[in-house]
Order: structure tokens, then C-alpha cells, then sequence
């Protein structure tokens, strides 16, 4: 996924929508500050130094969502096709209660930490991006004491900004100890002479431009690249990389498993929480392969719900964990509890 139309909203802004949404969810204030650390004597209890991030675990796989910000794209279900379904799709909106006027995506990253080592699985837009309402992961990697040395695996999903710009911090590599594992298909599509969008219903005028900066990204990044295959384990054996291709030629999901636990991080498999779960044959301009990326959907769901997959979302709200179950022929995206504090 590509940037969005910049919004106006502020971070200040988002986070204040957060702590509302909680005191509606019925956390009262004594229970919040409970799992606080406790201020100096006369001083309120200090909140977390970052609420949006979420540690979490996977078998004995230490793991956090990091937000790394929020998109809204202004043109709304005008994005979504097949055109003669916007009015179901409206219908589906209206139904959950989802806004109209525009369709928020949200911007989740994966970390996992085994000892000493951490992956990331994608990297957001990056530090320096000049949208305040992105380039968040750096500071959410601080709260947690993770150093960028410590980053020794990434994995790309695909080369849209919002997934691989964080991997590069100005002329260098972010994470200068990490091995970048993608699929040799992504890597070759954008070196490619001629990317053919010709299947995409993306807006077509920013791609020489978008083509251009992934270059360089990968020129910077040259020497920490590594193909990955299908199937293939990584990072201790942990994560298996899944060739998803139809949003990009090359793009990849990913399942972590540790004993009996696993999780399948969707990537850009899905844009949003109601949409492609309600129809998984509706589709999102930026696809590449619209066609394609129906199939590589409807595959992943037909698994997932068979296995009841607990899974991941990175452009679902945050902190993007849920399942994937059946509804009628469709299915729907089930938000997983979380709290904070034990």
C-alpha cells in the first residue's frame, strides 16, 4: 500500500480518540491506573511511555504490535472494486457502523524477540517520514530498550512505502545487523525494466516516482538482501515464509509457530477490518493483480478459518491480532481482547 492523501487529523488527536474509546469500552480510571507505574508521593501514577505498544506471546516467542501510524484515504469505496458492488459495500459499512466519507487503514509492525535477537516483519514508513501520523515504530522500539543493532531479521512483505521505507534511515540501513528476507519475484519485479501495472486500478502518475524510490532503497540495502522460497523457515525456524502473490508479484505473508501456537500474519492480503472479509472477491485499487489477489485471499481464508488461525493484520486496527471465521459463504475478522498489565 501506497501513501494516502495526507490527513489532517494530528497524533495528539489520535491518541485523545484512543483513551476515549477505552473509558467507552468501560475501563474505568482506577483499573488503568492500576497498571501504571506508581508516580512520587503527591504526583498521579505515570502512564505507559507509549500506548501503542503491545507485547504479547506466541509459545515461548516474546512479540509486540508497534503502531507505526494511520492512514485515511479520502476517496473512500471509490478504491474498492468491482464498481457495480460499491453499494453492497456501503451497505456493509453502514451495517457495522464504519465511517463513509473515507477508509482508514492502520499501519501495524510485528516484532519478535528470541534472546538477544529481534525480527521485524515490514518497517512501516520510516523515521523521517514528513506526515506526523507516520514513522512511529523507531520510538516504539525505544520504549521496549531495542537498540537497532539488536534488529538481526526482517522480513519484507512487499515494497510499497509504508512497508519498506522504515528499512532505510536517510543514505543507510535502519537495522545495519539485518538479513531482509523477501521473495525473489518482489525484488526482480521492481528491477525489472518495465513493471507492467497495466492489471492495477491504481492511480498510474506516482509510479515512475514510487519505482524509482524503491531502487534506491535497494541499492542502500544491497548487501542485507537475501531471497527467500516459499515454505522456506527463518529466525530460528519460526517464521515460515508464504508466497501471497495478487497485491504485489512478490508478496508474502508469514506464519510464526512456537510448540503448539501460530499466528499468520495476512500482510496486504486485506485492507480493512469489514471489507474483503464481508466479499473476499472485492478488491483494493493498489492491487497489482486484482485477480490474483482474490485467489491468494480466498485460499489463505479457506485455511485459516479451517485451522482457526489466530492472525495478524497490518493494515487492520491496532494491534492488528484477530481471526479470520467463517460467515455464510463470506467471513469476518474477530478483534482479539488485549489489555494491558497482567
Amino acid at each position: 500500500m501506497s501513501s494516502p492523501e495526507l490527513p489532517h487529523s494530528s497524533r495528539r488527536e489520535f491518541l485523545g480518540a484512543a483513551a476515549f474509546a477505552l473509558a467507552g469500552m468501560g475501563v474505568s480510571a482506577p483499573a488503568l491506573m492500576a497498571q501504571t507505574a506508581k508516580g512520587a508521593p503527591g504526583q498521579p501514577p505515570k502512564r505507559p511511555p507509549n500506548p501503542y505498544v503491545y507485547q504479547f506471546k506466541i509459545g515461548k516467542i516474546d512479540c509486540f504490535s508497534i503502531s507505526d501510524g494511520h492512514m485515511l484515504f479520502r476517496q473512500g469505496l471509490d478504491l474498492m472494486w468491482p464498481e457495480s458492488d460499491r453499494p453492497k459495500m456501503k451497505d456493509a459499512l453502514v451495517f457495522n457502523r464504519e465511517r463513509l466519507d473515507a477508509l482508514p487503514l492502520y499501519v501495524n509492525v510485528l516484532g519478535l524477540r528470541i534472546g538477544d535477537e529481534v525480527a521485524l516483519i515490514d518497517a512501516g514508513f520510516g523515521e523521517r517520514h514528513p506526515n506526523p501520523n507516520f514513522g512511529w515504530l523507531a520510538e516504539g522500539l525505544k520504549t521496549l530498550g531495542i537498540r537497532p543493532e539488536q534488529v538481526t531479521t526482517g522480513f519484507l512483505s512487499h515494497c510499497h512505502t509504508d512497508h519498506l521505507d522504515g528499512f532505510v534511515l536517510g543514505d543507510k540501513p535502519a537495522y545495519p545487523n539485518a538479513k531482509i528476507h523477501m521473495l525473489k519475484a518482489e525484488h526482480d519485479f521492481w528491477r525489472g525494466p518495465n513493471p507492467d501495472f497495466s492489471k492495477s486500478k491504481r492511480d498510474k502518475k506516482p509510479l515512475p516516482a514510487m519505482v524509482k524510490s524503491v531502487n534506491r532503497s535497494f541499492d542502500i540495502l544491497k548487501d542485507q538482501i537475501v531471497f527467500a522460497s516459499d515454505g522456506q523457515k527463518v529466525f530460528h525456524d519460526a517464521v515460515t515464509v508464504i508466497a501471497a502473490p495478487g497485491h504485489t508479484d512478490g508478496h508474502a505473508c508469514f506464519e510464526i509457530r512456537s510448540g503448539e501456537e501460530s499466528l499468520v500474519h495476512i500482510s496486504d492480503v486485506v485492507h480493512h477490518h469489514v471489507l474483503m472479509f464481508e466479499d473476499a472477491g472485492w478488491t483494493v485499487a493498489m492491487d497489482h493483480d486484482p485477480e490474483t489477489s482474490v485467489k491468494t485471499r480466498k485460499k489463505l481464508f479457506t485455511r485459516m478459518a479451517a485451522e482457526r488461525s489466530r492472525a495478524y493484520g497490518f493494515h487492520l486496527p491496532w494491534p492488528g491480532l484477530g481471526t479470520v471465521v467463517p460467515k455464510g459463504e463470506q467471513y469476518a475478522w474477530v478483534p482479539e481482547r488485549f489489555s494491558w498489565g497482567s
